[in-house]
């Protein structure tokens, strides 16, 4: 794949990895602190999520750098790349299912977005790995939302 190719594919695979690590923290953060009648329920889901999302992230900044470019790597960096907003304070367990959902939604988003730039730059390695980042975005939502109903 020529440079420029891999440049625009790693730069929304960046945005990725920071919507991404931004959920992972987030999921990490509500584990710590649920409460409530669901605890040990939501406290063993979150910790399945983001041990899955802790693996993820390792898996998208390789494959930047795979890319031949530099995986982003600071909260800093993070922060001006991901949809995906840190939490402030303790949200009722209700309201961390429902930011779960959304941000694992955005995720998707994200990631339907890498499968499309790299579709376009004929790079089937990464749209898979985008795929597969869909597929375990839509699949953690759907688990969320089923403690809502």
């Amino acid at each position: 794949m020529a440079k420029k190719k891999n440049e625009e594919v790693a730069g929304v695979a960046a945005c990725l990895l920071a919507d991404s690590y931004t959920l992972y923290l987030k999921t990490h953060n509500y584990h710590w602190n649920v409460t409530g009648p669901m605890f040990t329920t939501l406290h063993t889901l979150f910790e399945t999520q983001y041990t899955e999302l802790a693996t993820a992230v390792d898996l998208i900044a390789e494959r930047i750098r795979a890319l031949g470019e530099r995986a982003p790597g600071s909260y800093a960096e993070f922060s001006k790349l991901s949809k995906v907003k840190d939490a402030t304070g303790t949200p009722k367990a209700e309201k961390m299912i429902r930011d779960l959902v959304a941000d694992n939604q955005a995720v998707a988003d994200s990631a339907r977005d890498l499968v499309a730039a790299a579709e376009a730059a004929g790079d089937d390695a990464t749209a898979d790995l985008g795929v597969q980042r869909i597929e375990v975005a839509d699949k953690n939502a759907w688990m969320l939302r089923s403690h809502l109903e």
